[in-house]
């Protein structure tokens, strides 16, 4: 099977090679500038945009013809490229947002970019891009260093079971990084290793996961909470770099410091993940979640920066993608489904159990269980039972796959015994995946 794959690497240029990325960046950033200004020209004149390849065919002619843009050619002819095929791509994506007809935020009017006031990042889609030990070989800047060794992508391509299909160079806390997206054939097993394990999860903001697998077995991480980890380091910098002056060089090296603790949160919060979704899709073929409104939740303002530094909306993306790679599947409960307030021993649902309620307790079967172990319980039995109907309207809560969501729903509950759960497995020794 092939899948698009990336491949990142931490780059370690010299001072001359550090010039040609900040000259390709630039190169990027003034043809994104020039084919915007193009575009609301003849938008104001006509009421069209240009598309990609007539601005590409204009500016071979302008590059020539003006002499202001003699220093074209110090850059690779992908840095304007590309740049024209982004903006073409904001454009459209503008017009379905306003049309209805893209999922998401509304999108705005794509904007003109300021050196200092954007990200720096171009891409290369021809040219020699090959990669070997500690070195990556892109056009035009030629053989650069990297941070860390490169030999798993180079495996991959010395067998002939990758081919890259683009790089894309960009700057982050004062670091360059290159990002290979690679076209991989990966031999996804037949089977899972261990078929007919399945595990339900729920997501938290105390612990990052809790779930309960067909054994009985309770598995909790944690999690690093890494911006609440760094928040007092992270308002200190704050401060300090607001009291520097506009545009001085102290205030340059309070910014770049206050990149760093981000960029460092970040990669905490992402080393994380990538640690608990692989365990969970390496050991377990069947993963049960919920299709959590990570939008809305995030709009409480008391739990939203706890909800943002877990990562829920980065954890389900991963269990797709790596439950398929593994021989396994990811099936998403309809959000609307009372995981948490719904028993798991005979299923029963309480009209109310407020967030700070951590221990679920059922007045009918006297069930006393922690609450997220509860909710795990409860989303392994209705992968188990294939529970059709717990919404007002009638929409169909039957698991289904990932990005295959139910439609015409409504918040509702169901009445007790009528949920489709299976009685609830005895509890086990807690697990904890190593980090």
């Amino acid at each position: 099977m092939k899948v698009i794959q990336a491949y990142r690497f931490a780059l370690d240029p010299t001072s001359s090679q550090e010039h040609a990325l900040r000259s390709h960046a630039g190169a990027t950033r003034f043809a994104w500038n020039w084919g915007l200004a193009k575009c609301e020209e003849r938008y104001a004149a006509e009421c069209k945009w240009y598309s990609a390849m007539d601005l590409h065919k204009m500016w071979n002619s302008a590059k020539k013809a003006d002499p202001a843009l003699s220093w074209w050619d110090q850059n690779s002819k992908c840095a304007y490229q590309e740049a024209f095929r982004d903006l073409d791509r904001a454009l459209r994506d503008f017009i379905k947002s306003r049309k209805g007809q893209r999922k998401g935020r509304k999108l705005g009017f794509p904007k003109f970019k300021k050196r200092g006031r954007c990200r720096d990042s171009f891409r290369f889609s021809t040219g020699t891009m090959r990669c070997a030990g500690t070195t990556v070989t892109l056009p035009r800047l030629g053989t650069i260093r990297t941070h860390e060794s490169t030999r798993k992508l180079a495996r991959r391509l010395e067998a002939g079971t990758a081919r890259i299909l683009s790089a894309t160079v960009s700057r982050t806390a004062q670091r360059w990084f290159v990002s290979f997206a690679v076209e991989v054939e990966r031999a996804v097993p037949v089977r899972h290793a261990r078929p007919g394990s399945a595990v339900g999860i729920d997501l938290g903001v105390e612990v990052l996961l809790t779930g309960v697998d067909d054994a009985g077995a309770i598995i909790t991480v944690p999690g690093p909470k890494p911006l609440r980890a760094s928040l007092r380091k992270l308002r200190r910098a704050s401060r300090a770099h607001s009291r520097k002056t506009p545009g001085s060089a102290k205030r340059r090296k309070s910014a770049a410091r206050l990149a760093r603790i981000h960029a460092r949160v970040s990669h905490l919060r992402a080393d994380a993940l990538h640690k608990a979704t692989t365990a969970l899709a390496t050991c377990y073929q069947t993963v049960v979640a919920e299709d959590l409104n990570v939008a809305g939740m995030v709009r409480n303002r008391r739990l939203a920066r706890a909800i943002s530094d877990q990562g829920f909306g980065a954890a389900r993306r991963m269990l797709g993608y790596k439950t398929g790679w593994h021989g396994g599947q990811l099936i998403l409960a309809s959000r609307f489904f009372p995981s948490s307030k719904t028993c798991s021993g005979c299923g029963a649902v309480k009209a109310k159990l407020p967030l700070h309620v951590r221990v679920f307790t059922c007045e009918w079967c006297g069930l006393v269980l922690d609450r997220d172990v509860n909710a795990a319980r409860n989303l392994l039995n209705l992968a188990a039972s294939g529970a059709e109907r717990l919404t007002a309207c009638g929409g169909i809560i039957r698991p289904g796959t990932a990005g295959h969501v139910p439609l015409k729903q409504e918040p509702g509950t169901a009445r007790a015994g009528k949920t489709g759960t299976v009685a609830g497995q005895p509890a086990a020794a807690e697990l904890e995946f190593a980090h």
